[in-house]
C-alpha cells in the first residue's frame, strides 16, 4: 500500500523535474540583452541557439552514465551541468566576468546536454514505476516541459520584472533546487510487483484526473498571460502556479485512503468499475503484448487472424483496394507489414517510411522549436518587444496543452479509433497556418499572438508523441536508439532554419536602430517577411510527408486494432 503510493510521489515529482528543466525554452527571452553583451550579429546568435539544441545529439551519454551510477547522482549531475552553464552565462551577461564567443558557445551546449540527461532520469522513472501505463505516464510528464518558459517567466515578473538576465540565473538554480526537493521519493522507489487488472483500472482512472488537473494548470498559466499584473500580483500569481504543481500530492493519499476505506468499510462502491474510466487496462496489456514483439511474425499471423471471421476479412479487403487507388507504387513500396517490428539503426535508415517520418518531424516541430528561439527578436522587429514575456508565456502554454493532447488517442481509442500517424498529420496543419498569416499581416497586434499560439500547439503534440510513434513503428526495444537518431534532426534544423532567418534579418538593417554596443536592431515587417515563408513553405513539404507516412502505415495501424477488437 505504501509502495503504491510512493509510486505517485515520484510521478508528482517527475512533472516537477519536467516543469522546472525545459529551460531552453526561454532563451528568447533573454537573447536580445546576450547578443548586445557579446557584441554579435544575428548569425552569431543563432549560433548560440543551435549550440543548445547540439546539446541532444550527447544525450546518449546520460544511457552510459546510468550504467555504472544511480538514478539520484546523474539526476544531480544534470542539475550540476546546468548550474555551471547558466551561472556563468548570467555572471557574463551582468558583465562580472567576460567570456570568448567560443566558450559561451561549449556552455550553450553544456546547458542543453544537462536537458537531455533531465529527460532520460524522468523517462527511466516512468518506465521502472508505471510498466502497465508507461505511455500514459510518459504523456503526461513530457507535456510538463512544455510550461517551462511560461512558469520562468512568472518566476522573473514576480522577483525582478525589468532584469531579463534573471531568466539565466533561474535556469541555473531553480532544476538544482528541484531536483533537491525530488530526491527523496526517488532514493524511495518502491519495488513493484506486476498489476492486478483492477490495480490497472484505478491507475488509469488516476491518470484521467491528473491529466484534468494538467488542462487546469495550462488554462490557469493562459489566462494569466493576459493580465497586467503589478509586482504584488505577479507573486501571487507565481504562488499559484506553484500551488497547482503541488496539488497532485494529494493523489497518493487518495488512494492510500481509498484502499484503507475499502478494506475496513467493506463498501459495495466500486470506484473500479466506473463508467468514467476512459482507458480500458484490456486494451493497455493488449496494445503492450503486441507491440513488444521483437520480428517474431512476418505479418502471417495477423492475417490469420483477421480471416477467421468474415465481416473482419470485408473490412481487410476494402483497406487494400483503397490503398491500390492512391499512389500505388509509392505508397506499397516496402510498407511496414506490422506495429513494433523491431529496426535496428541499419535497417531503420533504410526505410522509406523512417525518412518521411525524419522529414515531417523536421519542417513541423523542429521549425516551432526555432520559431521560439526567435521569438524575441521577432517581437522586438514587429514593435512588440513589452510583450515578449507574454508572447513566451503563450507559446508555453499551447505547447502544453499541444503536449496534453497527444495523449487523446488512447483515451478515445474505444469510441473512435484513427492511426497516430494520422493524428501527426492533423498536428502538422496549424503550422503553415501560422507562418503565411505572419507573413501577410504580420505587425497586427492579434497575428503574432494567434500565430504564437498556433505553432506552440503543433510543435507540443509533436514533441509529446513522436515516442510512441517511434516505438510503434519501428520496435519498443529500439525506441532508445532510434529516437536519438530521428531527434537529430533538431540541431540540424536549428541550425539550417536560423541561419536563414539570421542572413534574412541582418541583410534588413539599413535603416535600422544603432545601438551603443554598435549592436543593429532591425525593425519593421521585411525583417522576417521572407523567413516566414521559407517557413510556412517549408512546413507544407513536412505535412505532406506526414500525410505518405499516413497512407503508409494505415493499414499496419487497421490490423493491429482488427486483432485487437477480436481478441479483448
Amino acid at each position: 500500500m505504501e509502495g503504491e503510493s510512493r509510486k505517485w510521489m515520484i510521478l508528482v515529482a517527475t512533472t516537477w523535474i519536467q516543469a522546472f528543466t525545459g529551460t531552453n525554452f526561454d532563451f528568447s527571452a533573454y537573447s536580445s540583452e546576450l547578443k548586445t553583451v557579446l557584441g554579435v550579429s544575428q548569425v552569431q546568435l543563432n549560433y548560440l541557439a543551435t549550440a543548445s539544441d547540439l546539446g541532444k545529439l550527447f544525450g546518449w551519454s546520460s544511457g552510459l552514465a546510468l550504467m555504472y551510477m544511480p538514478l539520484s547522482v546523474v539526476m544531480f549531475m544534470s542539475a550540476f551541468m546546468g548550474f555551471f552553464a547558466y551561472g556563468l552565462q548570467w555572471l557574463l551577461i551582468r558583465s562580472i566576468i567576460t567570456f570568448p564567443y567560443f566558450l559561451v558557445f561549449l556552455l550553450c551546449l553544456l546547458a542543453g546536454c544537462s536537458i537531455c540527461w533531465f529527460n532520460t532520469v524522468c523517462f527511466i522513472l516512468c518506465t521502472q514505476n508505471f510498466p502497465s501505463n508507461r505511455p500514459l505516464a510518459i504523456s503526461l510528464t513530457v507535456s510538463f516541459n512544455g510550461v517551462s518558459a511560461a512558469l520562468y517567466a512568472l518566476a522573473a515578473d514576480a522577483i525582478n520584472p525589468s532584469s531579463n538576465a534573471l531568466y539565466l540565473l533561474l535556469n541555473a538554480v531553480i532544476p538544482l533546487l528541484t531536483s533537491i526537493v525530488a530526491l527523496p521519493p526517488i532514493l524511495c522507489q518502491p519495488s513493484l510487483d506486476p498489476l492486478p487488472l483492477d490495480a490497472v483500472r484505478r491507475d488509469s482512472l488516476i491518470f484521467l484526473i491528473l491529466n484534468i488537473l494538467a488542462v487546469l494548470t495550462g488554462v490557469y498559466l493562459l489566462l494569466i498571460s493576459s493580465i497586467s499584473t503589478t509586482f504584488t500580483t505577479s507573486q501571487f500569481l507565481f504562488a499559484g502556479a506553484i500551488f497547482l504543481l503541488v496539488f497532485p500530492l494529494c493523489i497518493p493519499g487518495v488512494v492510500y485512503a481509498k484502499k484503507w476505506f475499502h478494506r475496513t468499510v467493506n463498501t459495495s462502491f466500486h470506484l473500479d468499475g466506473s463508467a468514467f474510466i476512459l482507458v480500458d487496462a484490456d486494451d493497455l496489456e493488449l496494445h503492450k503484448e503486441l507491440i513488444t514483439q521483437t520480428g517474431s511474425g512476418n505479418g502471417t499471423g495477423v492475417s490469420n487472424v483477421l480471416k477467421s471471421d468474415g465481416s473482419n476479412h470485408e473490412l481487410v479487403g476494402y483497406n487494400l483496394t483503397q490503398q491500390e487507388s492512391c499512389c500505388e507504387k509509392l505508397i506499397e513500396k516496402d510498407q511496414l507489414v506490422m506495429l513494433g517490428e523491431e529496426h535496428q539503426a541499419r535497417m531503420l535508415v533504410r526505410r522509406l517510411d523512417f525518412w518521411l517520418y525524419y522529414i515531417a518531424y523536421l519542417c513541423g516541430g523542429t521549425i516551432g522549436l526555432v520559431y521560439s528561439n526567435n521569438l524575441g527578436q521577432i517581437a522586438q522587429s514587429l514593435g512588440h518587444s513589452s510583450n515578449t514575456s507574454a508572447l513566451i508565456t503563450l507559446y508555453s502554454a499551447f505547447s502544453y496543452f499541444g503536449r496534453l493532447l497527444s495523449a487523446a488517442p488512447d483515451y478515445i481509442r474505444a469510441k473512435f479509433y484513427f492511426a497516430r500517424t494520422g493524428w501527426l498529420t492533423i498536428a502538422l496543419l496549424p503550422t503553415p497556418v501560422a507562418f503565411f498569416l505572419l507573413a501577410a499581416s504580420g505587425s497586427s497586434r492579434s497575428i503574432l499572438p494567434a500565430s504564437t499560439a498556433l505553432v506552440g500547439l503543433s510543435s507540443g503534440f509533436i514533441f509529446a508523441a513522436a515516442v510512441s510513434i517511434t516505438s510503434e513503428l519501428f520496435g519498443p526495444n529500439s525506441v532508445g536508439v532510434n529516437h536519438n537518431i530521428l531527434i537529430t534532426n533538431i540541431p540540424i534544423g536549428s541550425f539550417v532554419y536560423g541561419m536563414f532567418a539570421a542572413i534574412i534579418y541582418d541583410a534588413n538593417v539599413s535603416s535600422s536602430i544603432k545601438m551603443v554596443t554598435d549592436t543593429v536592431v532591425c525593425m519593421g515587417t521585411r525583417c522576417y517577411f521572407l523567413t516566414f515563408i521559407l517557413w510556412g513553405s517549408l512546413s507544407v513539404v513536412g505535412l505532406v510527408c506526414s500525410v505518405l507516412l499516413f497512407l503508409r502505415t494505415r493499414h499496419a495501424y487497421d490490423h493491429f486494432e482488427l486483432n485487437r477488437r477480436i481478441s479483448s
